[in-house]
């Protein structure tokens, strides 16, 4: 229980193109916002919508997922705990923030039709500055970024009887 005691989960919608930053000690991270959805009827009946606004921050390994794969609009499970922080910001004015600091990242929703893996690739490298060729890339088409990317798994448990009956 002692895991539980500052954990957010959101599946939501990312609300701007994510702004990442390259920090001198060689840490990459990445900030960006994500609307979530609420919908239930008032008093008249009628179907109404609420959306809250959060802000997320990713690390490392998260944050070059979230580079290359999320955009503005695209839908995503985040997991990870409430850090509440101030600042003064050019104008001296005190600012307070609460973000959420991503600890897991799930790319949800249908893969765009017209965009493949190795094209999302080309883009990466291009903006990366990176010329690889197409021979490094595996067998199965897919980069090797692309196979470290969490995606959502299906269920593959069977019935304890039904594995019994094909071990025997």
């Amino acid at each position: 229980m002692s895991t539980m005691r500052n954990k957010v989960q959101l599946i939501g919608n990312v609300g701007n193109d994510p702004k990442i930053t390259h920090l001198e000690n060689g840490n990459k991270v990445v900030r960006f916002s994500m609307a979530t959805n609420e919908y239930y009827r008032d008093v008249k009946g009628e179907k109404v919508q609420s959306t809250q606004w959060h802000y997320v921050v990713a690390w490392d390994k998260k944050a070059d997922i979230v580079e290359q794969y999320a955009h503005k609009g695209k839908e995503l499970a985040v997991e990870g705990k409430l850090i509440s922080r101030s600042y003064t910001n050019e104008m001296g004015v005190k600012c307070y923030v609460t973000e959420i600091v991503a600890s897991e990242i799930l790319l949800l929703g249908s893969k765009s039709v017209d965009t493949s893996i190795d094209d999302m690739q080309v883009k990466s490298e291009e903006v990366n500055g990176q010329h690889e060729s197409k021979e490094e890339t595996p067998v199965n088409g897919n980069s090797k970024e692309a196979q470290g990317v969490q995606k959502p798994q299906r269920s593959t448990r069977r019935s304890t009887s039904k594995r019994n009956k094909e071990a025997a």
